[in-house]
């Protein structure tokens, strides 16, 4: 299983001065640009196509710059941060630490407060960011809002007034780009990619949905499905639902599985219970087990237990004996007990006494002592 991490950005430097353009003609807050140290800001209105002032800004530009502009962000408590991210400094004030753009080439912690780890407050916006070098774009940045941006000696040219949809247009021949030449992991592709999903404009979700079909590489099917799961609610679950009977993947499928489980959408409970029990590949089968473990909880048994008695295949049985032992103990280790007791697959019974022998709970030492002294 691949789980996407993006990570960007880190260190800010100790002690850096401000100087910030005043901008020009009237702009709403939407525009506004971030908080920038160590650099210049030079605010411009957009007047034509994002493509073509960004693409005439880019050929005139001789010394290294930065190019950006803000975003709508998509519904739900999400943070964007850079690499020197610290959660237990950051999850108490809840916002991201500062964001160093120059010298390294990490990408984008995203951190929900569905999970627990942070409680999260007031970015409503992401910043998408461009190095142009050489007159051309070798770097993409996507943070939040509330970063501070350092910008090491360099200016920060801030478009205003860039719509969504043509945010997400620009953005889109990256990823596709990158992809179809194999540029690499975790580079513009990646970070435009994050982008997109952060929007909340619709048009996320149509150039998302562009990027699942069959003909696309897998590696930006998988990457897609774990956003469509993450950011994009239900329009994103229903797109996976789509894959999850169209995509010829196993792969594919087993990233579909794990963007269910980070859905925040009740059907997608539904979902993962179904793949356990219907997905062709018994690796697949096995996976969403484990995720239907992690996510769910006592709701899972019923489907973790359904798959150890019935599923044909043994591999798939003894994953979801592993599912069991990923249960809170309260839950799962009643279950491995009960497992080892009356499992007719000796290779079942084996593999709920190994993960019994790992709980190191009392109530499994008692059962073993009752096997031994029999």
């Amino acid at each position: 299983m691949r789980k996407k991490l993006f990570v960007l950005g880190v260190m800010i430097a100790a002690s850096c001065v401000l100087f910030v353009a005043e901008p020009t003609g009237a702009q709403s807050a939407n525009d506004d640009a971030p908080k920038v140290v160590n650099g210049h800001v030079e605010t411009r209105e957009l007047s034509g196509s994002l493509s073509r002032e960004f693409q005439s800004l880019v050929d005139k530009t001789s010394e290294p710059i930065w190019i950006g502009y803000a975003e709508p962000q998509v519904t739900g408590d999400r943070l964007l941060c850079c690499g020197n991210y610290d959660v237990m400094r950051d999850k108490v004030r809840g916002r991201c630490g500062d964001c160093l753009l120059e010298g390294r080439d990490d990408g984008s912690n995203v951190t929900s407060s569905d999970s627990g780890k942070v409680s999260l407050e007031g970015a409503r916006r992401i910043v998408v960011l461009f190095r142009v070098e050489k007159k051309q774009i070798g770097k993409i940045r996507v943070v939040s809002e509330d970063c501070t941006l350092d910008a090491g000696g360099k200016t920060l040219v801030w478009f205003t007034g860039v719509k969504p949809a043509e945010s997400v247009a620009w953005l889109a021949g990256f990823v596709v780009e990158e992809k179809h030449t194999g540029h690499g992991k975790h580079g513009m592709g990646d970070e435009a990619l994050t982008a997109i999903a952060m929007h909340e404009d619709v048009a996320a979700d149509r150039a998302l949905e562009s990027f699942v079909t069959p003909d696309k590489p897998q590696e930006l099917r998988e990457q897609t499905a774990f956003w469509l799961g993450e950011a994009r609610g239900k329009t994103g679950l229903a797109t996976l639902e789509k894959m999850a009977k169209s995509d010829p993947s196993p792969d594919v499928h087993e990233q579909i599985s794990f963007a269910y489980s980070v859905s925040h959408e009740p059907g997608a409970l539904g979902d993962m219970i179904r793949m356990a029990h219907e997905d062709e590949s018994a690796q697949v089968r096995g996976q969403t087990l484990f995720w239907l473990a992690q996510k769910a909880g006592e709701k899972a048994v019923g489907a973790i237990k359904g798959a150890i008695e019935n599923d044909p295949d043994t591999e798939v049985k003894k994953q979801a004996v592993f599912a069991l032992s990923q249960l809170p103990e309260d839950e799962g280790v009643p279950k491995l007990i009960e497992v080892a007791q009356t499992n007719r697959n000796p290779e079942v019974r084996k593999q709920a006494m190994f993960w019994l022998g790992q709980s190191e709970d009392s109530r499994a030492l008692a059962f073993f002592e009752k096997v031994l002294m029999q």
